[in-house]
């Protein structure tokens, strides 16, 4: 059942062999075995794609409520229910890791003496089944997936630059405007950067093309406090510079919409208790954090 599961989550017998540090001919063996058993057929396989049928899928929801309650009772018949134990591996955006889950993560240690963490900050999507992870803080819409979410916050995509760039080159009134400005775009090397606004309800896209282009969100906030330009960034990464007035947000009236940010984990009526306990501090702590609640 473990393995037809993790074939189904990571789509396909490859991904899920890797994910059980087993070999492909074992897994794809044991799914045999379980459709010859009961003598239906729980995949569809091509030569490019693996595809669930519809018994399948039903199966697949039967098996994870299994293995759940097999996993919920030795987690119980071994006390673990007792204090939180074990290995937790968590992800998070590269900047929000560092900021906002860091220090989440050294309370919870210190809570918690027989967990060990293993933080994933990157500015990747990471696969949470394929890869591992028991947890996640997603920024963003979120697709639909057997994962739940927790809300705990939003944050805004937001121009700055630094009182001396605006001192030089004064602040743009329009969108329209930033043709005249030097841009600095974070992450990404195109050389030209898309920027949306929202002009008095209607959508409204910018090409510009860029003086700096950065793979990291850090190194673009280093260059508009140095006043090179002005450059988009959220929320978060900005809130103690402008609280300091090393920056100055611009085109406020022109943001989109707010991002949300969601606590992310897998399914199931109940969890392990190390990941449990960390959901709870991280609930509270993100939701408490003024920086990640944006009203506009």
């Amino acid at each position: 059942m473990a393995t037809f599961v993790a074939v189904v989550d990571c789509g396909g017998f490859a991904s899920a062999a890797r994910k059980l540090n087993q070999s492909p001919p074992v897994v794809t063996r044991a799914v045999a075995e379980l459709e010859e058993r009961l003598g239906l057929r729980l995949l569809t396989r091509t030569t490019r794609v693996v595809r669930v049928t519809d018994a399948g899928v039903r199966f697949a929801e039967d098996c994870r409520r299994i293995l759940a309650d097999l996993e919920d009772a030795e987690a119980s018949a071994a006390g673990t229910h007792a204090a939180p134990r074990g290995t937790l591996t968590l992800t998070a955006p590269a900047m929000f890791g560092r900021l906002h889950v860091t220090p989440i993560v050294v309370s919870y240690l210190q809570a918690f003496p027989d967990v060990d963490v293993q933080c994933l900050f990157l500015d990747r999507v990471v696969n949470v089944v394929e890869e591992g992870v028991d947890v996640a803080v997603r920024i963003g819409e979120l697709p639909d997936s057997s994962l739940q979410a927790v809300r705990v916050g939003r944050v805004r995509r937001v121009l700055v630059a630094a009182p001396s760039y605006l001192k030089t080159h004064g602040a743009p009134q329009h969108p329209n405007d930033l043709a005249d400005h030097l841009i600095i775009s974070a992450p990404g090397l195109s050389p030209v950067t898309d920027w949306r606004f929202n002009d008095a309800g209607a959508a409204l896209t910018l090409r510009t093309p860029a003086r700096l282009r950065t793979t990291t969100n850090d190194s673009a906030l280093v260059a508009a406090m140095a006043g090179l330009g002005i450059t988009r960034l959220m929320s978060y990464q900005v809130a103690e510079h402008l609280r300091s007035g090393a920056l100055q947000v611009l085109l406020e009236s022109y943001e989109t919409a707010p991002l949300p940010v969601h606590v992310v984990h897998h399914e199931g009526r109940r969890v392990t208790q190390k990941v449990r306990a960390f959901i709870d501090m991280a609930v509270d702590g993100l939701r408490a954090d003024p920086g990640l609640q944006s009203k506009s």
